[in-house]
């Protein structure tokens, strides 16, 4: 991997992983398009930790918040309203019963370029008539229920091309909650996900030593998609305080229909 493609691959990642649009759908795409060689699990690891520790930094006050709350026993997780920590808790839950059973489905059959045409298309409508939706709960009042059901959308994006912040987005808002606050739990869901995620690929790579070469493009994907993706995550906060997800909207029904056209034409 050169530097350049290091540097491109952990924009696309750092800049998308936040956004409703999909990181993997187009972390499989540009190298596919541009004839590249196969970045590896390396370089997924690194610059989905650079995106996991800008999450981190942003959202220092809540975790540390809710680390409190979970560590002093209160409030009841099985009560009508409980506390971000425990939402965020029971929330992780159903995407690591999905990637235990499904794993190997999603790692090869759904890594197709008419799968992931197909759900940007798709779950970007969804969003786009959640959108819609009158939703203005704050994130004080989600419930145990309102968790599991953002939960599961987690889990069926696990679907390249789905979108995780976009389809946890998208269930938060048809859960009634405030379009920001849907996409700052969105955010904070993407954490103990991210977490484990690292964890299983570090163990992975452990055995492994580094090529030739690697470390230059490795820090510079880890570095790049880090500072890209906490400027998205303060950016799209500040704009869906102001404005709807429809550019988001059309640019993934755009770009599937575009990808369906290639590979009709091909």
């Amino acid at each position: 991997m050169t530097p350049i493609q290091a540097l491109l691959l952990g924009l696309i990642q750092g800049v998308t992983e936040f956004l409703p649009i999909s990181s993997s759908a187009h972390l499989i795409l540009v190298p596919y398009l541009l004839g590249w060689e196969e970045h590896g699990l390396r370089f997924d690891v690194v610059t989905n930790a650079g995106t996991l520790l800008a999450a981190v930094i942003y959202f220092r006050s809540d975790l540390l918040a809710s680390a409190r709350e979970i560590l002093a026993g209160g409030p009841s997780p099985v009560g009508q309203r409980f506390g971000l920590g425990w939402a965020v808790v029971l929330g992780s839950v159903p995407v690591v019963v999905a990637a235990l059973l499904f794993y190997d489905w999603i790692a090869t059959v759904a890594r197709n370029p008419v799968v992931i045409a197909t759900s940007s298309i798709v779950f970007g409508l969804l969003l786009w008539w959640a959108d819609r939706l009158p939703a203005q709960r704050p994130l004080s009042e989600i419930t145990w229920r309102d968790s599991l059901w953002i939960g599961a959308a987690q889990a069926v994006a696990l679907i390249p091309g789905t979108s995780r912040s976009g389809i946890t987005i998208t269930a938060g808002l048809w859960r009634g909650i405030d379009r920001f606050e849907s996409a700052r739990f969105s955010f904070l869901l993407a954490i103990p996900v991210g977490v484990l995620a690292l964890a299983k690929d570090v163990l992975g790579m452990l055995t492994e030593g580094l090529g030739q070469g690697e470390l230059g493009p490795l820090l510079i994907g880890f570095v790049t998609s880090g500072v890209s993706a906490y400027l998205v995550i303060d950016w799209l906060l500040k704009w869906l305080r102001r404005q709807k997800f429809t550019p988001f909207v059309i640019y993934r029904v755009a770009l599937g229909c575009l990808i369906l056209a290639v590979v009709w034409a091909s």
